[in-house]
């Protein structure tokens, strides 16, 4: 099936009114049915500020580019609740960026059917549904009110939503928090709306995670004819005694709150096509997704010092070049974890498990800013064909949201 582009889909007619908004599927569709492959918004952002301008939020645009890399549209927004905005300000955090849909699917991806209460389409659980289900909060909340946008409460409401999570993250989450905190913008907690829930509602909050980082292992030698081998310094037997040396020993047996960290072999390469010749170089690359009981630098010397004790005095040399995606973190016990775990068993009937597992999400940049938990429907059909969520599962998830802003925002 062929993806559809922006000017095959009319803008959405919506009822913006609090009443209205407060059903999470109509947005949800909305939202959906704009085509924001990364790094594309195709209007995402224009529909989800529309949404939140009418229930009386100041919202911001925040685009960002660098050299080498797309321009990325975000919005931040913010609601007053005490006027002054001198209370706790909450945070709903997400992204309305998707991965590409793919071939294979029962349905368009990108006009947001509801087959049998089952919404399908690309973002529907990831996290576009997520999104819809907070404002969907914020609306009844409003309501609760009669409609008034402004409570005896205290604090204020906010969403920090890029389009730049799913792809490079290097315009979205992280330049907006590095923005807004050299600005004097104040987040004191923050829920990132991730799918968080393996199988059902109420299942996992996400507390932390682990850290990643990526690198790529050349060792050098010299070219020869493989007939005269002695005349040539072939690198792989050295490239392979340093993977063996890398993974011969688990890099730790885990911590209280996490997994043992893992060490994963993703290439190993000569880019040689003839069978008669020893190359003169070759490359690895692995991932390393690490606990608490380490931090970037101190891996990365390890692996350095690992690959030169392979190296020795032998010919030839190393080089080891290395990304980091982020550095483990871990959200300990406090208000927002009660809040949200106690909100999800009320509504859900199930206690959250805490959880540190998966991959890296944008919480690795807000958790300088703020304690961070994730917490959001369930993960079963992320990235997958046929992404969907079920209608009630949105419901459950704003009457969620709900009740931890409601309680939030008390006196």
């Amino acid at each position: 099936m062929t993806e559809p582009t922006a000017h095959d889909r009319p803008p959405p007619r919506l009822d913006w009114t609090p009443a209205a908004l407060a059903d999470p599927l109509p947005l949800a569709q909305a939202l959906i049915q704009r085509v924001s492959v990364t790094p594309a918004d195709d209007g995402a952002l224009d529909v989800l500020q529309a949404a939140l301008e009418a229930l009386g939020f100041r919202c911001r645009r925040m685009p960002f580019s660098a050299p080498g890399t797309d321009p990325v549209d975000n919005l931040y927004a913010r609601l007053n609740l005490d006027q002054t905005g001198a209370g706790p300000n909450l945070c709903f955090a997400g992204h309305t960026d998707v991965v590409p849909a793919g071939p294979g699917w029962a349905c368009d991806p990108f006009a947001a059917q509801v087959v049998d209460g089952v919404l399908y389409g690309r973002g529907a659980a990831d996290m576009k549904g997520a999104i819809a289900a907070f404002v969907a909060a914020v609306a009844r909340y409003r309501v609760g009110l009669g409609g008034q946008a402004v409570s005896a409460g205290r604090g204020s409401l906010s969403l920090l939503i890029t389009g730049d999570e799913e792809g490079p993250a290097v315009n979205g989450t992280k330049r907006m928090v590095e923005t807004l905190a050299a600005e004097g913008e104040r987040i004191d907690h923050c829920i990132v709306g991730e799918p968080s829930n393996p199988e059902a509602m109420g299942d996992m909050i996400k507390v932390g995670r682990r850290g990643s980082l990526n690198a790529t292992l050349t060792v050098a030698g010299r070219q020869g004819h493989a007939a005269y081998p002695h005349l040539a310094d072939n690198p792989i037997p050295r490239l392979m005694a340093m993977l063996g040396a890398l993974t011969a020993e688990p890099l730790d047996a885990g911590s209280a709150q996490f997994d043992p960290s893992t060490l994963a072999l993703t290439s190993v390469d000569v880019g040689n096509p003839a069978a008669n010749v020893i190359p003169g170089q070759a490359t690895a690359r692995f991932n390393i997704r690490f606990n608490d009981r380490h931090d970037s630098a101190s891996l990365i010397a390890h692996i350095r010092a690992t690959c030169a004790a392979v190296q020795a005095d032998l010919p030839g040399s190393f080089d080891v070049d290395v990304q980091v995606s982020g550095e483990s973190f871990l959200t300990p016990p406090g208000v927002l974890l009660d809040l949200v775990a106690n909100a999800a068993e009320a509504i859900t009937g199930r206690r959250p498990e805490l959880s540190t597992s998966g991959g890296t999400s944008d919480a690795r940049f807000i958790k300088n800013m703020a304690p961070v938990v994730e917490f959001g429907l369930v993960n079963r059909t992320i990235h997958q064909v046929d992404e969907c969520t079920p209608c009630a599962d949105l419901v459950s998830l704003t009457e969620i949201y709900h009740r931890v802003l409601t309680n939030y925002l008390k006196d």
